[in-house]
């Protein structure tokens, strides 16, 4: 008889606890005042999953294996917002580019877009948050992200280049605000 009959493999696989969004060694773990929100969130809602699975009993093995992934990413989590710096957007220099900054872009017709086949300018937002929060197609960006990095310290009406796949793309900066 086939050992898969006689043995629940998966009980005996170790517990993969899926990583969070990449950190840099070293690297300040920044948070806006959203973001801190949305860990405490998710922290919350991984602590509810936990006490209703403790309160199941139907399946021991089962229970305990997503025990077990739950409490690995609860400590994972409490990592992080221990380790949370809240940098309040409203204390940021707001003629400048500095984390939390919403920042409007404007790329210049004449950089990479002739390739393409667009002549037209085009306008993009983008908020600079921490990576937790991070979500590129919201437009929200980590501070650790290349356009992050090139965009910080800049004022309206200051240039920068950014290399793409599509190639090297000049942008302006039309617009800078932070959260109300």
């Amino acid at each position: 008889m086939s050992s898969a009959f006689l043995k629940n493999e998966t009980a005996d696989a170790p517990v993969v606890i899926p990583a969070r969004a990449p950190l840099p060694p070293g690297t300040p773990n920044y948070v806006t005042p959203r973001g801190l929100t949305l860990l405490r969130d998710e922290l919350a809602e991984l602590e509810a999953n936990h006490a209703r699975i403790q309160a199941d009993h139907s399946e021991e093995t089962e229970r305990t294996r997503r025990l077990a992934l739950l409490n690995g990413q609860i400590g994972q989590l409490n990592g992080r917002i221990g380790q949370a710096r809240l940098i309040d957007p409203h204390a940021q220099p707001p003629g400048e580019v500095r984390f939390g900054a919403t920042v409007t872009l404007q790329t210049s017709p004449s950089a990479g877009g002739r390739k393409s086949g667009k002549t037209a300018a085009a306008e993009r937002q983008f908020t600079i948050v921490g990576v937790d929060e991070a979500d590129a197609a919201k437009g929200f960006v980590a501070f650790t992200t290349p356009i992050a990095r090139a965009m910080q310290g800049k004022q309206v009406g200051d240039t920068m280049r950014l290399r793409t796949a599509q190639g090297e793309n000049e942008m302006i900066i039309t617009g800078i605000r932070y959260a109300e």
